[in-house]
């Protein structure tokens, strides 16, 4: 697990869940987690079938439900610490099935890590508006502390962008992610190429003349089907 890693965010996204997937798939990010807090069981259902479909090479997970991830199949859950305990998880999920914890601290990180979690979300690193229980910031220090004890990958979240996420990378986070940044942008897909450059491997090769136009827009936006007012 490496790079950017994709969050969905229908509040703040100018152009919808669909076309925001479709543009991090493209970027060639790792991971999508789908996250709608707002959304009925129904909702959150009908959408992650239709966004689990543009996902053929890209893992996707579901934040925090356990049932809808069952019910897709995904390929897992992303679990906060108030959330379906980890052991309960996986009992449901089976070892095949990935499961990423949000951790705030040294203890907890070191705690997931035993409980078989396959990755942490390290979180928050800095100040942010995007989660309103997000807790104070860890910093850049919390990221080096964890990844000294740990083997896991660890994925940094919270207040990150440009400004500061060469110095999240330097710090030694396998992936982060910035998601008012990145959603927020007129162009997703460029937005997430700009930090997939910050990791080696994930250099931006120059534009080539057979390079395909950005992708704006593909299946019908689900925005106004499943975005609160």
């Amino acid at each position: 697990m490496k790079g950017y890693y994709f969050i969905t965010d229908s509040k703040l996204s100018r152009a919808g869940n669909v076309s925001d997937v479709q543009n991090a798939v493209a970027a060639g990010v790792e991971v999508i987690q789908y996250r709608h807090k707002d959304a009925s069981t129904a909702e959150l259902f009908a959408e992650a079938a239709v966004l689990r479909k543009l996902c053929h090479r890209t893992l996707f997970l579901v934040n925090d439900r356990v049932d809808i991830a069952l019910a897709l199949p995904a390929d897992g859950v992303h679990l906060g610490q108030e959330d379906l305990p980890f052991q309960h998880a996986r009992k449901l999920l089976g070892r095949g099935k990935t499961i990423g914890l949000t951790v705030h601290s040294l203890a907890e990180a070191r705690q997931a890590e035993a409980a078989g979690a396959d990755y942490l979300g390290v979180s928050p690193i800095f100040t942010t508006q995007t989660k309103a229980d997000a807790g104070p910031p860890g910093g850049i220090r919390l990221i080096q502390e964890i990844k000294r004890v740990v083997k896991i990958p660890v994925i940094a979240i919270g207040g990150i962008n440009l400004a500061n996420a060469a110095d999240v990378v330097r710090a030694g986070a396998d992936g982060l992610c910035a998601i008012s940044a990145v959603v927020c942008g007129k162009d997703v897909r460029a937005e997430i190429e700009k930090y997939q450059g910050l990791f080696p491997r994930f250099e931006t090769p120059e534009p080539r003349p057979c390079d395909g136009p950005r992708i704006q827009s593909g299946l019908p936006s689900t925005r106004q089907n499943f975005q609160t007012p």
